[in-house]
This record gives C-alpha cells, structure tokens and sequence, in this order.
C-alpha cells in the first residue's frame, strides 16, 4: 500500500469554554451526516476553546459548518498523509520537513492498526508544496 498525499481544508472556530460547547457544533455537523475523520480542540483562554475539524466537502455540509460558527481556516494550509503504520514513520516524516527548512505550525497523527494517519499544519502555500515533495520523497524510498 502506497501514501496518500494531500492537501485538505481545515475549518476552524472559536467556541465558549464550557461543557458541551464542542458536543453542540458537532451535532449540528451529524445532523448532515458529515463524516469528520479529524478534529482537534484546545483550551485558548479561561472562556474560550478553538476547535479544528476536516474534512468539510459539499454544498450542505459547508452550509451547516458555516451555521455552527466554523469557517475555513484561512492562512493554515495542512497536509494529509495516510498508510502503512511503520515504525519510525513519523521521523521519516518530520525530518524531511525539517530537513527543507520548514517550521511546522503544528501536527497530529494516529496509527490505528495497520494504518497511520498524519495532519500537518503550515504556515504557506509555499511550505505546503516543498513539504509535500519532501514527504512524498522521503516516502517513496
């Protein structure tokens, strides 16, 4: 099995920090049948969360993201990178990056079982294509 490489959109918001605050935006997502297979949330402040989701694809489920307070994460560009979970993948990944000189702005991955899935966060387009050439090269060997 080869790496999937790409480049997704991923929406943000701020949200109040209380307890089912994040419960609420996801359902009004469910209720599109929209399949997230990311999201992240993090406390900013004593009163505020932000919340990472993606994917958001078609007409219905962009209107319910913009409807639950969520907009595209403008100036965030962040790569997807999906297959085998190996020992050391995500060194190979991170030292290529690095290798190019490019900060990352920030990062996820899970393997869950034979599989790993990565979401790597830039600061520009410009970032994104040399990261992604360094990836899908560093991949390929």
């Amino acid at each position: 099995m080869a790496y999937d490489i790409s480049k997704v959109d991923v929406w943000a918001a701020d949200i109040p920090n209380r307890a089912g605050a994040l419960a609420q935006m996801i359902e009004k997502l469910s209720a599109t049948g929209t399949n997230l297979e990311f999201m992240i949330a993090r406390k900013v402040d004593a009163g505020t969360s932000r919340v990472f989701v993606a994917p958001i694809e078609g007409t219905k489920v962009q209107k319910a993201a913009k409807a639950a307070g969520l907009a595209k994460a403008n100036g965030l560009c962040s790569l997807r990178i999906e297959g085998p979970n190996k020992a050391g993948l995500g060194a190979r990944i991170t030292s290529a990056i690095a290798e190019k000189g490019i900060n990352l702005r920030g990062a996820s991955a899970a393997g869950l079982g034979k599989t790993a899935v990565f979401y790597l966060a830039l600061n520009s387009e410009k970032d994104l294509k040399a990261a992604t050439a360094a990836v899908r090269k560093a991949l390929a060997k």
